[in-house]
């Protein structure tokens, strides 16, 4: 019996490698960028997103609760406008090594993320995801049941805090968007030893010029229209834009069905598939965000610009159906806390 389970389990983990291997085919056709598409992109939503700016700005001498209504809006552009900066950290925006550093710098200034530190980061992210053994900056700090049993009690009660969406999205999304990102923290929460990180060294001149950069900026800006409406428009719109950028990450991965390994046990093409979601979102909601959240085609061809993610799943509409979130599904993403290895899910606190 035992033997035969072992050839059943070999025999799945062969089809396994298969169906992946003809999925990473199919998907690395619609690697490379169309110049035209991406400037077409570029400029129409920084037109938008100045142009709803404006408006904001000329309606707060008037109301500012009309101001309020435009806010969102205004948010949902600027997450897409950071998607655009995230697809040239993955050298998908343009087919020029230069023009994405220098496009993903200068959208800097917008979504106040020092670019070549995030694209670093990020990048290590994509290099270790689901591998338990490497976990690594630029995601959400996850940890195992056995872990977490073994943690002293007040880091326990660390854990439980740091993982409660008001602290980790509400209060800690902004935060971090607005403030830690000022300066060249690379290390964890603390909760895993073993963490994967960067050189400060290797990311504070990428930090400091962005921090003089959003100086000149936001200080031209409010010598032109003044502190007041660049404070009560662009710091709500900022606040917005970390919330749903915050939520989109944390539902990317933090799901019941995600996939971690043992660095022994892990594949990379496996994790980045069945480690990322699919959210399944209304066109709109869509638009505004990139596409992104065809994540877990996204994590096995990083390549592929976002414009060409929901043409890659049409062609392959089994893509559909691997880790498919809804709306209503993503809500109950919150309860998941930690990794059973013994499961091979995610568990809430409750279940331990």
């Amino acid at each position: 019996m035992y033997l035969q389970e072992q050839e059943t389990d070999t025999l799945i983990a062969k089809q396994s490698a298969a169906s992946i291997k003809d999925t990473v085919k199919h998907c690395t056709q619609y690697q490379g960028a169309e110049t035209w598409k991406s400037f077409f992109q570029l400029s129409t939503t920084l037109a938008l997103f100045f142009a709803t700016c404006g408006a904001m700005v000329y309606l707060s001498q008037i109301s500012y609760l009309a101001t309020t209504l435009l806010m969102l809006p205004a948010a949902g552009l600027l997450i897409r406008i950071f998607i655009f900066q995230h697809d040239c950290g993955h050298g998908a925006f343009w087919n020029s090594k230069k023009a994405n550093e220098w496009t993903g710098r200068a959208l800097s200034v917008l979504t106040v993320t020092p670019y070549d530190f995030w694209r670093r980061s990020h990048n290590m992210h994509h290099a270790t995801s689901g591998d338990l053994d490497r976990r690594s900056i630029g995601g959400i700090d996850t940890i195992t049941a056995q872990e977490y049993r073994a943690l002293p009690k007040g880091k326990q009660r660390a854990y439980r805090i740091y993982r409660n969406p008001l602290v980790l999205l509400i209060f800690g999304t902004p935060f971090f968007t607005i403030i830690s990102q000022r300066f060249p923290l690379t290390s964890g929460a603390g909760f895993y030893e073993g963490y994967k990180t960067l050189a400060v060294s290797s990311v504070w001149k990428s930090v400091m010029l962005t921090n003089i950069s959003l100086i000149i900026f936001y200080g031209s800006l409010a010598a032109i229209i003044g502190w007041s409406p660049l404070l009560t428009i662009f710091l709500p719109i900022l606040i917005i834009t970390a919330w749903i950028g915050g939520w989109l990450f944390y539902i990317q991965h933090q799901f019941e069905d995600a996939h971690w390994q043992r660095n022994e046990n892990w594949n990379a093409q496996e994790a980045a598939l069945h480690g990322s979601s699919y959210y399944v979102l209304h066109p709109i909601l869509q638009w505004f965000t990139g596409n992104i959240g065809l994540h877990h085609i996204h994590h096995l061809c990083s390549r592929i610009p976002n414009y060409k993610l929901q043409e890659c799943m049409d062609t392959m509409p089994e893509l559909k159906n691997i880790n498919r979130l809804t709306l209503r599904d993503s809500l109950d993403c919150l309860r998941f806390k930690l990794w059973d290895e013994e499961q091979n899910k995610m568990v809430p606190f409750s279940a331990i």
